[in-house]
């Protein structure tokens, strides 16, 4: 870690990298902030994905669902991206992907070990809190979206 986040991080880090972002300030602030930027999440997302697919419980559930992954993790990166640097590069909808799964609590719960045990791996420190606390938050919408749908097949959901 120490080398990773060494003199060439901080160097790097004074040049004002390209944002493909639609809040550019915004952007280049968390970014500041934070030590994250683009290759970083990228590294986070392929690192989590590779072990959700070595995962016993999680696993068998993505493997079932995603047969081409290089277009998964493309919109996995765009949607970090989004949630963490505030580029506004994700247009997906995630509930509707996520409520039909056969998950519950006890799979929402092993997703957050897993995310939080590879962002402090990969991020530097106030970046892996940064994305840790988007996906706790994250993985308890998903879940009472995910409840509500299976307590209620065919309904629409409530927003209110």
């Amino acid at each position: 870690m120490q080398e990773r986040f060494g003199e060439n991080r901080m160097a790097a880090q004074h040049q004002t990298p390209p944002i493909d972002s639609a809040r550019p300030g915004m952007t280049a602030a968390i970014m500041a902030r934070t030590g994250l930027d683009e290759d970083l999440l990228r590294a986070l997302v392929h690192r989590f994905y590779d072990r959700i697919r070595a995962d016993a419980l999680l696993g068998p559930i993505f493997a079932a669902r995603i047969t081409d992954w290089p277009p998964h993790l493309d919109r996995m990166v765009a949607f970090w991206s989004s949630v963490a640097l505030m580029t506004g590069r994700y247009h997906g909808r995630p509930v509707p992907a996520h409520v039909a799964l056969p998950v519950d609590g006890r799979h929402f719960r092993h997703w957050l070990v897993l995310f939080r045990a590879t962002a402090d791996e990969v991020c530097p420190p106030a970046g892996a809190a940064h994305v840790i606390a988007r996906a706790e938050r994250i993985a308890q919408s998903l879940q009472i979206a995910v409840q509500v749908a299976q307590a209620t097949p065919g309904a629409a959901p409530a927003l209110n």
